[in-house]
């Protein structure tokens, strides 16, 4: 079968975030083949998908896999298999695809942009944990938990110039929430085409630093949106190889923009 990396939530190669795609032709294989394939791709997350009949609620099954574990939800690599569909013309116009987060769609539009439609992750102030400054290098100004979806613990730093700095130490901070921390402040000069910043660091899915994570932005435009006083940001995540993703937030749902690029395709011969 055909494998694909695709560069997501980027207009270049060699930045946004790597995914791997696998476009089945029939219904999942067994999970250690899933996993083992994830792990041989090494990227934060590899997207496998088949078709679904018609009549259903959903077009396509998609599943996401990083090198250690099988996760709820993965934004980048579902714009990466949206991508694949589109410029492979296995499927025309939106996509939705039947996933562990339900229902979830994918619209591709004549500029050669995506917008995914994911649920709002639900934001819950809680008190900032002990340890968690020391482990991350720098003192949250408030902490917020982002739901079972997501499952990061938010934290809102004093400026960019503080996100753009962090050395974590990663092991540390995989103590304070089921998969890692998303680190965001307001962008320093929204001139430069962004109104917020963040890094994401998830160790218990094996993943350091993410490079662009669709999914944070789920928490970070519920987050930023009132208190920036409008539902169309744009957030640069602020990881080595950069990304920047669109947010539109509406209610219980927030629309996550980027572009993809493919960068590698071959014969997956395992």
């Amino acid at each position: 079968m055909r494998i694909r990396i695709v560069d997501a939530f980027t207009d270049r190669p060699f930045a946004g975030n790597p995914a791997g795609v696998l476009l089945l032709d029939d219904v999942f294989p067994d999970d250690d083949w899933l996993q083992n394939v994830a792990m041989e791709v090494n990227h934060a997350e590899t997207a496998f998908a088949h078709r679904l009949p018609e009549g259903g609620d959903a077009d396509w099954a998609l599943r996401w896999f990083t090198p250690v574990a099988e996760v709820a939800m993965c934004g980048h690599a579902t714009l990466a298999t949206a991508h694949v569909l589109h410029i492979t013309g296995a499927h025309e116009g939106p996509v939705r695809f039947a996933t562990r987060s339900g229902v979830l769609i994918a619209t591709p539009a004549e500029d050669g942009s995506i917008t995914l439609d994911f649920p709002t992750a639900p934001l819950t102030p809680v008190e900032i944990p002990a340890g968690v400054a020391e482990a991350l290098g720098a003192e949250p100004v408030a902490a917020f938990d982002t739901g079972p979806n997501v499952g990061d613990l938010l934290v809102e730093l004093a400026d960019e110039k503080t996100v753009l700095g962090l050395s974590p130490d990663h092991r540390a901070l995989g103590a304070y929430s089921s998969r890692g921390i998303i680190a965001t402040a307001r962008a320093a000069d929204p001139a430069l085409g962004y109104d917020y910043v963040s890094r994401c660091f998830f160790p218990n899915v094996g993943i350091d630093e993410d490079p662009v994570t669709g999914s944070a932005h789920t928490a970070l435009a519920p987050h930023w949106s009132p208190r920036l006083g409008r539902d169309d940001l744009t957030g640069l995540q602020a990881s080595r190889r950069t990304g920047l993703v669109r947010t539109t937030l509406r209610g219980e749902r927030t629309l996550l923009t980027g572009r993809a690029v493919t960068v590698i395709e071959g014969e997956l011969r395992a």
